[in-house]
């Protein structure tokens, strides 16, 4: 089994992010030495008042700290985007990792971020699904012409050879049955997200592995990310890090992810109280618990490759550090 560090790149109304770029680079070189075999970036727009530098930037700027990592974003919302675009991007992230990236792509569903893109919301599945087809030829072909329906290239070749033959895998992410579909059919691999509860994941991975069979596809690995967080007393973790999280999951919520937030800590989140709301969508505990949780989710679902987010707005980052340290010697 494989583990990831899906890095926080949020945070607080206020805080100036140029204090958090040193602490960044310390997560980032922990996660390497402790033997962590990624890291993965989030991407939005528009965030504000929550604070969220671009990804892709980030991720040039970090990747001498992960020397040997595979590295990519989860995910680039690919349906607010031209795909040339990308497919120049990952071209050139491909060589400069020598081969060690994932492009991770997912629909998207804030409303702010495809109006601002001038792009409609009801377009993004064909427009991902045209994107990452069009990708795949311009990665593999000299000259590409292509007349899509959103997307036209006339004799195009791109300006940087990726270091893969064949271009970098392409993840999808997707949270309903006709996505997880989608990503066996087109992509290299289903990215499972953070927030869905295990009941729901352990059904999808059978519409999952039963579509790879239809189309004849094997995939690279069997992802999954996870908001992750490792104390040391399973007694205390949970209120160690609860603050954090919930101010995570009011701005999803507010984001319009899932229902309203209600009320304080105790109250209500997507329609629950926020401790129900975390069982079995998370995992959390001390190095003992959470491997068995790990080995759990790996009996139940067969997948290998676990992305722990373990930090939030406003978690400390000596807690940040030692949830890396534990991970590490559970994984390792």
């Amino acid at each position: 089994m494989r583990v990831g560090l899906f890095l926080n790149t949020q945070f607080p109304k206020g805080d100036c992010l140029a204090d958090y770029l040193p602490e960044m680079q310390e997560q980032v070189r922990l996660a390497r030495d402790s033997g962590f075999h990624s890291l993965w970036f989030p991407d939005h727009y528009l965030t504000g008042p929550l604070q969220m530098p671009q990804p892709m930037l980030l991720a040039a700027w970090l990747m001498r700290e992960a020397e040997g990592m595979v590295i990519g974003p989860n995910i680039r919302i690919l349906p607010l985007l031209n795909p040339v675009q990308v497919a120049e991007e990952s071209a050139t992230m491909d060589l400069l990792t020598g081969g060690r990236y994932v492009l991770g792509v997912g629909l998207g569903y804030r409303e702010t971020e495809f109006t601002a893109f001038g792009v409609p919301i009801t377009e993004r599945a064909p427009r991902l699904v045209e994107s990452i087809a069009l990708m795949r030829r311009l990665w593999s072909e000299t000259e590409v012409t292509h007349h899509g329906k959103f997307y036209t290239v006339d004799k195009g070749s791109l300006g940087s050879t990726p270091f893969t033959p064949g271009g970098p895998p392409v993840y999808v992410a997707a949270k309903v049955d006709l996505a997880v579909k989608r990503a066996a059919r087109i992509g290299d691999a289903w990215l499972i997200v953070n927030s869905d509860h295990l009941d729901t994941v352990r059904r999808q991975m059978g519409i999952y592995r039963a579509a790879l069979a239809e189309y004849g596809r094997t995939p690279r690995e069997f992802p999954i990310a996870r908001e992750c967080y490792v104390g040391s007393s399973h007694a205390t973790a949970y209120e160690e890090c609860r603050a954090a999280l919930r101010y995570k999951y009011a701005a999803y919520a507010a984001w319009g992810l899932s229902g309203p937030v209600t009320g304080d800590d105790d109250v209500s989140l997507f329609g629950k109280p926020f401790e129900a709301f975390v069982k079995d969508r998370f995992i959390i505990g001390d190095k003992v618990s959470v491997k068995e949780e790990v080995a759990r989710y790996r009996e139940e679902l067969g997948v290998d490759h676990f992305i722990m987010r373990v930090q939030w707005p406003g978690l400390p980052q000596a807690r940040v550090l030692e949830s890396i340290r534990r991970l590490g010697e559970i994984f390792g």
